[in-house]
């Protein structure tokens, strides 16, 4: 239920947002809006003989609430509606679409007949505003703070790039930088963890600067994040990596029933000191030591030694074998594995929460134009594609983490549509302003046969990405379902 809800909200409020911005640039370019809808859309009442699908459509969209404010900019007559069909909102302008609804007198509000630079500009406000949103999500959650973990690292996957560095775990991060920039401060693990993951999917090496007790200048590594052929934003990006989480102790939590871990008899609170006669020395080496107690996809029985409340004890552990699509088996005890790590409150003034904010958005925007790019040229894969089913889950997972976690969901999905409808395909918002720069650099708009072809074209795009996008969902959650 929290998910579901968590994600009628996310896209009511990304998409209510969007066509505002529509809307409040149209008003001040002094085109006259008809009707603004949100959770809704223009579906007109089916005439008799009507297909189902219109029939459908006209009862999922259309308004439960309607009203006319009294008091409206000089011109204005809007209708405003809300609906109960999340996935839908509207700005119907006066000559936007069919002119023979326009009467002479309408026609000095008509967005047909304003100038290109002015429908360029409430074509372009849409996205902006989405991307506005998401600069003042970001900075909000700078400003209220977020509890993140410290940037103490946990060991590193063997043989990754952290481990080839030099890494073993235990380590203070305090500064870092791509090669070539400055190295800035590094306040908490996720901090990090963006740094990382922008490094390896841009391949650039990154720079860390290390904390060591007694040396004023601490130690400096190179991560050459370079060498790694990051096609997909997953955790095994992070795992080729080598850092994939902050230092905390091997302890034991809760505990599913009929794991593995219940079968052997470990209890909440457990701290693993060996397993199989090797040292255990944070959470993360012990979440490798489970993964690699699997061979020819069977669990292998091995002896962990250990502390319970003082007393020390041998028990006998047999992961179950996991697999899972594209990646070889590996072990799972059915047992949460690591005490919850340091913590930081990140919290930043209004000046540098605003500022950083704008940074992320930038950051995030520039990512995603990135990977958008490479996944044309087949150079990163199309499983960075998610759908609806995808977007509901994290909805409900960021949800539950608390608001500042739903607040910087939001934000990234707010980018997320801003910069899709940027994109130069026809039938999103992109498509009409190349439309507009067409207009603008030759002085004639593009012909009534053209706008039918590249519509359809634009509209084929979109039906193969959301088919994609689709797949992709399925792939991820339909073996949970059954498996």
């Amino acid at each position: 239920m929290l998910t579901l809800l968590a994600f009628v909200v996310a896209i009511t409020v990304l998409i209510g947002f969007h066509e505002y911005g529509h809307y409040r640039v149209a008003v001040a370019c002094g085109v006259r809006v008809r009707r603004f809808g949100i959770a809704t859309l223009p579906v007109t009442v089916p005439l008799p003989g009507a297909s189902w699908g219109h029939r459908l459509m006209y009862r999922l969209a259309k308004p439960v609430l309607e009203w006319t404010p009294k008091r409206q900019p000089e011109g204005q007559n809007t209708v405003f509606a809300i609906g109960l069909f999340p996935l839908a909102g509207y700005v119907q302008m006066v000559g936007q679409g069919d002119e023979a609804d326009v009467t002479p007198d309408e026609e000095a509000y008509s967005f047909k007949h304003k100038p290109v630079s002015s429908r360029f500009a409430i074509v372009a406000a849409g996205p902006i505003a989405n991307l506005l949103l998401a600069i003042l999500l970001y900075a909000a959650v700078n400003w209220v703070g977020i509890d993140e973990p410290r940037p103490i690292l946990g060991s590193p996957v063997a043989g990754s790039i952290a481990a080839e560095a030099g890494l073993q775990g235990g380590e203070t991060v305090a500064r870092a930088g791509f090669e070539g920039d400055p190295m800035e401060p590094i306040q908490s693990f996720e901090e990090l963890r963006w740094l990382l993951t922008r490094g390896a999917l841009d391949g650039r090496d990154l720079r860390i600067g290390l904390a060591e007790p007694g040396n004023r200048g601490g130690r400096h590594l190179l991560l050459p994040l370079s060498r790694i052929d990051a096609k997909d934003a997953d955790a095994q990006l992070l795992r080729k990596v080598g850092i994939v989480s902050p230092w905390s102790p091997p302890a034991i939590g809760d505990i599913a029933a009929g794991g593995a871990a219940e079968r052997a008899g470990l209890q909440k609170g457990d701290v693993v000191r060996k397993v199989a006669g090797k040292e255990v020395g944070d959470a993360q080496q012990l979440r490798d030591h489970i993964r690699a107690q699997v061979k020819d996809g069977v669990g292998l029985r091995a002896t962990w030694e250990i502390d319970r409340g003082g007393r020390v004890l041998a028990l006998e552990v047999t992961p179950d074998p996991i697999t899972e699509k594209g990646a070889p088996p590996f072990g799972r005890i059915g047992a949460y594995v690591g005490a919850p790590p340091a913590m930081v409150l990140v919290r930043h003034g209004p000046v540098d929460g605003l500022w950083n904010g704008l940074v992320r958005t930038w950051e995030v925007s520039e990512l995603t134009v990135r990977m958008m790019g490479r996944m044309i040229i087949g150079q990163a894969s199309l499983k960075n594609l998610s759908g609806p089913v995808t977007i509901a889950d994290y909805a409900g997972k960021s949800a539950s983490l608390g608001l500042t976690q739903y607040l910087m969901y939001l934000a990234l999905i707010s980018v997320s549509l801003g910069v899709l409808n940027l994109l130069p395909i026809p039938v999103l918002d992109g498509g009409h302003l190349m439309y507009y720069l067409w207009e603008a650099v030759t002085g004639k708009a593009v012909s009534e046969q053209w706008m039918e072809r590249l519509q359809r074209g634009g509209l084929m795009v979109l039906l193969v990405m959301m088919s994609i996008a689709l797949f992709n969902d399925g792939s991820r959650y339909i073996p949970r379902l059954f498996g």
